[in-house]
């Protein structure tokens, strides 16, 4: 099978989440599906997928197992963006719908690196710009435009390409402007038209909005026209890809499920029910080589599962790094993220005047509205000695958190997967959880399953919730002995890697997406 995956990010050329992350890691990882010495294998390893109704088969008989390499990542030439001087450069005509002869020259840049090939669109009208997806006053109006441009682009160089795509893997809204236009623009063009789609989704909260207005720097009058209801306002960019998508998925089993709820579906849900059998979850992996306690220089001493000596080492370090008290052995709880009000900074803010009478210390990290960490920041103020607000982008500092701190909070009004409760179990770091989404599919509650526990779960995302979770934790650090070190043991034991598992449910999915499309 031949894989293109188009996305808005990946690491490490695009990335503001954990998206950008993802593309990456995945790209290399289904393609290692497809070496000879492992097919075999995986084949029988393969759930083909776990849908609604959590059903699992085999693999379609007549659809290949293995997934070609290189996979193609097809992305926008942000600013700074940076290339190899050997990129090969190919100027490309794109139809675009703004352009007074109906086309536009944008350059294909592409190159291999990381196991795959990049293929990045430049343009700059489209895409050099201050940020990715918006500047301090909001998204940009002609985003539907831009991606737009990008996914038509990528459809242009699959045409010139010298064999046919099997499986078009597009990500989040931004990418969904593809599956519009393989069933529009190149309904005629079997090359693309034959495409099998796979969505994913891997935040529902942005979904891509079009007004009529912005629909004009999308498609053509005539491709409007099939694709928005007379008298409709506009159209949401990540409702009609999921409908025409012959398979889509969230990135983990437990968001799935909640997304078919009113509560969690962001008034996606009723669409997603409709799909049955062809939606569900997969659990997203983590890059266990860039995750690694023993390998990461980051940390001012490494350390392994079985001799975690240099963690006691990385705590004096972050301790001092903060302007702590290295010497001080009261529980140290970490939590970075983007400040957002999904994230739950809110929650800890209102939760530290108590975490600190009890004997915590607290440090945070993030960058985005600044307004989510506003409280935190005046107790911050008045507490320097044991409450650190960092409000910027430090991938470093990150590292120094997960390997440094005592335990790590992750509050998460809603969390499609998450990867940072499992770097911090990967760094030996108990992880203090919302029960939702991806979260609840990665941390077991060490007091309600004492032999099998990696952390400490709370139910709702309330300040008095978070605060007993918190409690509870820090009365198991305090206790220290052998349960905190089983306990440690346990989380940093779990295989985390795309290999033992999500690749090889991707690769059955591209497969199962495949005969789908046959069958219509």
């Amino acid at each position: 099978m031949r894989v293109v995956c188009i996305s808005a990010e990946c690491e490490p050329w695009a990335k503001t989440g954990g998206l950008g992350d993802v593309v990456d890691a995945l790209a290399r990882a289904v393609a290692a599906i497809g070496e000879p010495e492992a097919t075999a294998q995986q084949v029988v390893q393969s759930q083909v997928w776990v849908g609604t109704g959590g059903v699992m088969g085999q693999a379609p008989s007549g659809v290949s197992a293995h997934v070609e390499r290189p996979v193609d990542v097809f992305l926008p030439r942000y600013r700074g963006v940076s290339v190899p001087e050997d990129a090969k450069v190919t100027p490309l005509v794109v139809p675009d719908p703004l352009a007074p002869e109906g086309v536009t020259e944008v350059s294909l840049v592409e190159f291999e690196a990381r196991g795959y090939r990049v293929r990045l669109i430049d343009h700059p009208p489209a895409f050099d710009r201050e940020g990715y997806y918006g500047g301090i006053d909001g998204d940009y109006a002609d985003n539907g435009w831009r991606f737009g441009l990008l996914c038509r682009a990528a459809l242009e160089a699959l045409l010139d390409d010298d064999r046919p795509v099997d499986v078009l893997h597009l990500h989040d809204w931004q990418a969904m402007p593809a599956v519009l236009l393989r069933d529009v623009a190149y309904a005629a063009y079997p090359r693309i038209s034959s495409a099998a789609v796979m969505a994913t989704i891997h935040n529902m909260a942005y979904q891509g909005w079009l007004s009529r207005e912005q629909l004009a720097g999308l498609a053509t009058p005539d491709e409007i026209a099939e694709l928005v209801a007379p008298g409709a306002e506009g159209l949401l960019l990540l409702r009609e890809g999921i409908q025409r998508a012959e398979l889509v998925n969230t990135v983990s089993p437990g968001y799935a499920g909640e997304v078919l709820t009113p509560a969690f579906g962001m008034g996606m849900d009723p669409v997603l029910a409709r799909l049955g059998h062809r939606f569900g979850g997969i659990l997203n992996g983590l890059d266990t080589v860039v995750w690694d306690p023993a390998t990461d220089e980051a940390l001012s001493a490494t350390y392994s599962r079985g001799d975690l000596a240099g963690k006691a080492q990385c705590r004096r370090a972050l301790l001092t790094e903060l302007g702590f008290d290295p010497d001080d052995d009261r529980p140290v709880l970490g939590m970075i993220g983007r400040l957002d009000p999904q994230k739950g900074f809110d929650l800890l803010a209102r939760a530290a005047p108590a975490l600190l009478d009890e004997g915590a210390r607290i440090v945070a990290l993030g960058t985005g509205d600044r307004k989510q960490v506003s409280k935190l920041r005046a107790i911050a103020a008045k507490r320097p000695d044991a409450v650190a607000v960092v409000e910027k982008f430090d991938r470093g500092l990150a590292r120094r958190i997960y390997a440094g701190a005592d335990l790590y909070l992750m509050p998460s009004r809603f969390e499609p997967c998450g990867q940072g409760q499992m770097i911090a179990l990967r760094y030996g770091t108990p992880a203090i959880v919302h029960r939702t989404g991806g979260l609840a599919d990665t941390v077991v509650d060490v007091d309600a399953y004492p032999d099998e526990g990696t952390g400490f779960v709370f139910a709702a995302p309330k300040t008095a919730a978070l605060l007993e979770a918190c409690r509870r934790a820090m009365s198991h650090h305090h206790a220290g002995g052998e349960a905190w070190a089983a306990l440690q043991d346990r989380g940093m034991a779990i295989d985390w890697s795309w290999e033992a598992g999500p690749a090889e449910q991707y690769a059955a999915s591209y497969r199962r997406a495949v005969s789908l499309r046959r069958e219509r």
